[in-house]
């Protein structure tokens, strides 16, 4: 693999970093601004709205110049977001903070997908969108509970420093790293609009929403469920989302490998366990052991969807993909406030801290539907393609020519 992707994987380990240690740091924050914890959790909503408004606004903005410098772009306007936060005198600034680094976040991993695909052979694309989601994913590990732990210790400022100095190296790095990738000969923002008329593109970003979604609908509420279901103590809880973390790292490495040889197939089984797994979790989630080895689980087969789905959305926007692969970067956060939210609904309705695995085995089912209509529907497309290119063509089983190029054409 290019050693530019090093320097992508950088830059998604300090944007995964930014946008989920702030859940550790939210009793720090509101007490230094004087706010409630509800008030201080806009933070989050607040980058998730940003994400999902940034990944077509700034790839729209950055379509006259190349995609090297875009991502330079990026990166400085995550530094500067972070350095807004870690500065912030007053609530309402360390949110602007928030909004400007979540700007670059849908973009950077929609570009950066596109970039890293094409500096690898055609069969190793999936590959290489994994190596970036790496950073995305250790950061799950490493980034979360170390820059959670910096903040309680030293004042959750110094984690936003530390975070804005990441992004100083990520930029760095594509400076150095990253090649000239040429854009294509003729593509403008038109191409980039038309490929969303693509039903397969469509239905990839639907499969994103849905699946990742079943994944957040269980992880959203996994503290209450943790302490009050299966019994563990408070601080158990970053614990196990480390090894919900460490379940996305292999996942997604996994995800890559297999999904250059066979994408469709991964995606089935992928989402086909994970709709088990999460409906599994309603009777695990009361047992210790059973529920950490479900939430590593679930942090592996939902992130082994990422890569076969962000290089699905490539592959059926080919020749102006950018747009498309960082809408669908916005998909995954719209599933994850779309699960939350539904998660909180039946948890308000009495029905229990496990509900939102029903919740979340329900959309994963749904995503397996959309992937097994997509897939017919490729498979119809190629076969009357096949017909119609092989109109003239004698059939040897009929002894003319070939039955069925009407129905066909």
């Amino acid at each position: 693999m290019p050693l530019a992707l090093l320097a992508l994987a950088i830059g998604a380990f300090g944007i995964g970093t930014t946008e989920f240690v702030i859940m550790g740091l939210l009793p720090e924050v509101a007490a230094s601004f004087d706010v409630s914890v509800p008030t201080a959790g806009f933070l989050v909503t607040g980058y998730a709205l940003g994400v999902m408004a940034g990944a077509p606004l700034m790839t729209v903005l950055g379509t006259k110049i190349s995609r090297k410098r875009m991502l330079m772009l990026l990166m400085g306007l995550f530094i500067a977001g972070n350095l807004l936060s870690a500065l912030a005198p007053a609530f309402g600034v360390m949110l602007a903070g928030r909004v400007v680094a979540s700007l670059a976040h849908g973009a950077f991993f929609g570009i950066g997908s596109v970039v890293a695909a094409e500096l690898v052979a055609p069969q190793k694309k999936a590959a290489a969108i994994s190596m970036m989601f790496t950073g995305l994913t250790v950061a799950n590990v490493v980034g979360v509970p170390l820059g959670t732990f910096v903040g309680q210790a030293a004042g959750w400022r110094a984690t936003f420093f530390i975070v804005a100095a990441l992004g100083v190296v990520g930029l760095a790095g594509i400076a150095r790293l990253v090649p000239e990738v040429p854009k294509p000969e003729g593509v403008r923002l038109r191409h980039e609009l038309a490929a969303l008329r693509n039903v397969q593109v469509v239905l990839a970003m639907a499969m994103t929403v849905l699946g990742f979604g079943g994944v957040f609908a269980a992880i959203t509420y996994i503290a209450p469920m943790m302490t009050d279901v299966a019994g563990y103590a408070g601080s158990s809880v970053t614990w196990l989302l480390v090894l919900f973390g460490l379940g996305m790292v292999l996942g997604n490495l996994t995800g890559g490998r297999f999904a250059d040889r066979r994408l469709m197939p991964m995606l089935f089984v992928a989402l086909g366990s994970l709709t088990v797994v999460l409906a599994a979790f309603t009777v695990t989630a009361h047992d210790k052991t059973a529920a950490a080895v479900t939430v590593f689980l679930i942090g592996a087969l939902g992130f082994a969807t990422v890569p076969p789905l962000q290089k699905r959305v490539l592959d059926q926007a080919a020749g102006a993909p950018t747009l498309a692969s960082a809408l669908n970067i916005g998909a995954f956060n719209l599933g994850n406030a779309l699960a939350a939210w539904l998660g909180g609904l039946v948890i308000a309705a009495d029905l229990g801290y496990t509900s939102p695995n029903w919740i979340g085995a329900a959309l994963a089912a749904s995503a397996l539907v959309l992937a097994l209509f997509s897939a017919a529907l490729e498979r119809g497309a190629s076969r009357g393609s096949r017909v119609v290119t092989g109109s003239g063509a004698a059939d040897p089983d009929a002894g003319g020519v070939t039955a069925g190029v009407t129905s066909g054409s």
